[in-house]
């Protein structure tokens, strides 16, 4: 059974809620602020004791009506009120803390390399070869490792928007025979989303080193599949123009989230990368091919699957 006490402060703080099919309220996401009221809240108390909360649109999410008012801001007397209505542990959400991801213990930032670093010089001449340059360097904050897990390799951080680290890749700068580590975690994330302008074109690319020759507004998807937290932000963020540079070889995937894309009313553009990644091209090459690219309409996307039956 909902209760009421908790409906009633509820509407009082994000506004009038509707109810759900699952019995829940929908309310105006204080997060993404997306036009719809996608923020469902459980205001029956589930078998754990809590009153979970999920945004369908951002996928910001909590398990107590406690850590939404917290995390958006609610006025204290609100927040004492709520603490009248359902009980808390010494206002503890009891919300299981994520592990934070650190970036190896032996990582050293390639900023500022001395001459007689020469394992450090030999990391800044192998991202020369993949034209990276010290701007590159500072925006990503790349280093090396000398040892442990990662060592003789580049270490290319990916942060979320507050700052806080949600990945990083290690790439061999020798002849390992492993070229490519990473921590194994899910890539429930944003790629590169503290350097993302939400209100400017996005280009989608595969890879980081993709992403770091374009030299834009870009996101790596770090593979072929889209995460599902970038699905919903570039659908209910302001951004107009997305375009997605795939390989050819990810040419159905690509085909399926433009699919998507335009039925969110976005303007989407599929580049055609010919035999050549973006950092292959590099930045001039393929800006060129971003210029020459018109957008996609639904009478091309049907074209173009049915090209691939």
């Amino acid at each position: 059974m909902t209760n009421q006490l908790l409906l009633s402060l509820t509407n009082k703080v994000l506004g009038e809620g509707k109810p759900t099919a699952r019995n829940n309220y929908a309310y105006s996401c204080p997060f993404c602020n997306h036009h719809k009221p996608k923020l469902e809240v459980n205001l029956t108390e589930n078998k754990q004791g809590y009153h979970p909360w999920h945004c369908w649109a951002c996928d910001k999410k909590g398990k107590t009506v406690l850590s939404l008012f917290n995390q958006s801001n609610t006025h204290p007397d609100f927040i004492l009120e709520l603490k009248t209505i359902v009980k808390y542990d010494s206002g503890n959400t009891n919300e299981k803390k994520e592990e934070k991801l650190k970036l190896p213990e032996d990582f050293v930032s390639l900023k500022s390399v001395p001459k007689s670093d020469i394992i450090g010089r030999h990391a800044l001449a192998y991202l020369k070869k993949r034209n990276v340059n010290i701007d590159d360097i500072l925006r990503y904050n790349i280093g090396y490792c000398t040892k442990g897990r990662y060592k003789d390799m580049v270490v290319i951080p990916s942060y979320n928007e507050d700052s806080s680290l949600n990945f990083f890749v290690g790439r061999s700068f020798n002849e390992s025979k492993i070229k490519y580590l990473n921590p194994s975690i899910t890539k429930d994330f944003i790629p590169f989303e503290n350097t993302i302008n939400w209100n400017l074109p996005i280009i989608i690319c595969e890879g980081m080193f993709d992403a770091i020759a374009i030299k834009r507004n870009v996101i790596p998807l770090l593979g072929k599949t889209f995460p599902k937290p970038l699905l919903k932000k570039l659908a209910s963020s302001q951004v107009q123009k997305i375009y997605i540079a795939l390989d050819k070889d990810a040419l159905k995937q690509s085909l399926k989230f433009c699919e998507y894309l335009l039925n969110e009313g976005k303007k989407v553009y599929l580049v055609d990368l010919d035999q050549k990644d973006p950092s292959e091209m590099g930045f001039e090459a393929f800006t060129n091919l971003v210029q020459q690219t018109t957008s996609l309409t639904f009478y091309d996307l049907m074209e173009k699957k049915i090209s691939l039956l």
